[in-house]
C-alpha cells in the first residue's frame, strides 16, 4: 500500500508558475512509476505527465509539453510537477498517482492516488 499526499496547489495568474509536490508514504524509488492527472469541473480526468521509477522515461500530454516539467527525488520519495506559463485552461484539481509498473498515460493503470490539490489560474 502506498499513500500519496499532494501539495503546492493554489491561485496563479496566467503566465505564472506553480510547483506541485507529491510525497509517498513508503519507498517508491525505482519501482513505482508516478503520474500526474487533472480534472476540471464537468470534465473527465486527463493525463498530464508521467515518469518511470528510474526517471529515465518521461511523458507529457501535448497540452502541457514545453510548459510543465515532472521530476522525482527517489531519496525523498517525492515527485514534483513544475508548471510554467500557466493558462486559465490549466485550472483543475491535480492528482498524483503511483503504480508498480512502467510509466503510463492511462489512469486505469495506476493503483494509488493522492487526494488532489486545486490549481486555479486567473486570466
Amino acid at each position: 500500500q502506498v499513500q500519496l499526499v499532494a501539495s503546492g496547489g493554489g491561485l496563479a495568474q496566467a503566465g505564472g508558475s506553480l510547483r506541485l509536490s507529491c510525497a509517498a508514504s513508503r519507498s517508491t524509488a525505482t519501482t513505482y512509476a508516478m503520474g500526474w492527472f487533472r480534472q476540471a469541473p464537468g470534465k473527465e480526468r486527463e493525463f498530464v505527465a508521467a515518469i518511470s521509477g528510474s526517471g529515465g522515461e518521461i511523458y507529457y500530454a501535448d497540452s502541457v509539453k514545453g510548459r510543465f516539467t515532472i521530476s522525482r527525488d527517489n531519496a525523498k520519495n517525492t515527485v514534483s510537477l513544475l508548471m510554467n506559463s500557466l493558462k486559465p485552461e490549466d485550472t483543475a484539481v491535480y492528482y498524483c498517482a503511483a503504480q508498480p509498473w512502467v510509466a503510463s498515460m492511462s489512469a486505469v493503470d495506476y493503483l494509488y492516488w493522492g487526494q488532489g490539490t486545486q490549481v486555479t489560474v486567473s486570466s
